[in-house]
């Protein structure tokens, strides 16, 4: 091995030491990896600086929206990652498939529009619910997810230690706000009172999707009064996509099958 070869390998290793340093301190985990082989495929192929550079730049990108994504849906917190090419389309009655893969574009969410999944126990809502929240994650848009019920004891709880205000500044910054089960599980007045100002206070600021088992006409037994129950149907009303599922219970439906072919007991 001549000197001179071995200066030059060694002024390579070098620079790529200080690549890699910078990289690292401008936190561009994308580029650090993919550098090498790109550097390899722009010696070969002849490619302009401007290419060469663009393609870094795009796999940076990438890389970072991907990271995006996979921390949005961790943060959602959904109780199973349910997705829409997990539906069923031909148990999911009542519910117009082309409806559901307009509000799974997300647009709903640009301009700032609510969503009211409403029907029977087991019709397929949360899944329709977490299917449409896993998207908007996907997308970068911050998720939440919380039981109706889970969250009145939350906002109690909160409102108890003083905190309340810190709470719904959190919540205000999630674009999508899933509350499941309204009314699968009664609370209080003063329980309902609190869900109603987080509500209203999200409406033409924020998203919120809900997913119930009552009719608009029975929402004043979660409330527990009626003129708040209808502001809040009146503030719905304005900016929201209604869905209603029917049906017996999916549940219900499989037991049925099971029976039918004589498995099980």
């Amino acid at each position: 091995m001549s000197e001179t070869g071995g200066m030059s390998r060694t002024n390579a290793s070098a620079r790529e030491a200080v690549i890699s340093e910078h990289l690292k301190a401008l936190k561009l985990p994308a580029f650090a990896a993919e550098y090498p082989g790109l550097v390899r495929q722009a010696t070969d192929g002849g490619w302009d600086y401007e290419d060469f550079l663009r393609e870094l730049l795009e796999a940076e990108l990438v890389s970072r929206e991907e990271r995006t994504a996979k921390r949005r849906l961790k943060e959602a917190r959904f109780p199973d990652a349910k997705t829409l090419d997990q539906l069923d389309w031909d148990a999911l009655k009542g519910v117009s498939r082309q409806k559901v893969m307009e509000l799974a574009s997300c647009e709903f969410l640009a301009k700032v529009e609510d969503v009211v999944i409403a029907g029977p126990v087991g019709t397929g809502k949360t899944h329709v619910a977490i299917s449409l929240g896993v998207e908007a994650a996907r997308r970068r848009f911050r998720v939440a997810f919380h039981r109706a019920a889970e969250l009145v004891r939350t906002l109690t709880e909160a409102r108890d230690e003083r905190t309340l205000t810190l709470l719904h500044r959190r919540l205000r910054k999630v674009d999508l706000l899933i509350l499941d089960e309204l009314g699968f599980v009664p609370f209080e007045r003063a329980g309902g009172e609190l869900l109603f100002d987080l509500i209203s206070e999200r409406h033409e600021n924020r998203s919120t999707l809900i997913t119930t088992n009552l009719s608009f006409g029975e929402w004043v037994q979660v409330f527990g009064d009626e003129k708040l129950t209808i502001a809040l149907l009146d503030r719905l009303g304005h900016h929201a996509h209604v869905l209603t599922t029917r049906g017996d219970s999916y549940r219900t439906r499989k037991r049925d099958r099971t029976k039918e072919v004589g498995v099980g007991p």
